[in-house]
């Protein structure tokens, strides 16, 4: 799966959150003011329709846009590129990382535990 720049990305979280949509409508959910052209949308709409991030159905000349992918399948990719090539695929650095850059909460450290806890069991 080819990675996605920003912008396609964000493109990419509105399709997920409209589930389906022509590009007036990703345009009018995008939160950037002033409001990207359409054309620019519409070129990052076939973007991601060629690297198969995205189907369409036609209307006429009118074409509505759906997610190919769902967002976990996505992020499951994107996190696993992620772990492994900052993270060198040890879940210990990643928890490190987690616990002194994002400084987790007592409550998220209790919740970690638990979800190891609960995981061990298996």
């Amino acid at each position: 799966m080819e990675e996605l720049t920003k912008t396609e990305e964000r493109v990419m979280q509105v399709l997920w959150k409209l589930q389906k949509g022509f590009v007036k409508d990703i345009i009018d959910e995008l939160d950037d003011e002033p409001k990207p052209p359409y054309n620019t949308i519409s070129s990052i709409v076939r973007l991601l329709e060629k690297k198969g991030y995205i189907n369409y159905k036609a209307y006429g000349k009118t074409y509505e846009y759906f997610p190919a992918i769902t967002k976990d399948q996505y992020a499951k990719t994107t996190f696993s590129k992620m772990f492994s090539g900052y993270f060198d695929s040890s879940p210990a650095s990643l928890l490190s990382f987690m616990v002194k850059e994002e400084k987790l909460s007592e409550k998220d450290i209790e919740e970690i535990k638990k979800i190891i806890n609960q995981n061990s069991a298996l």
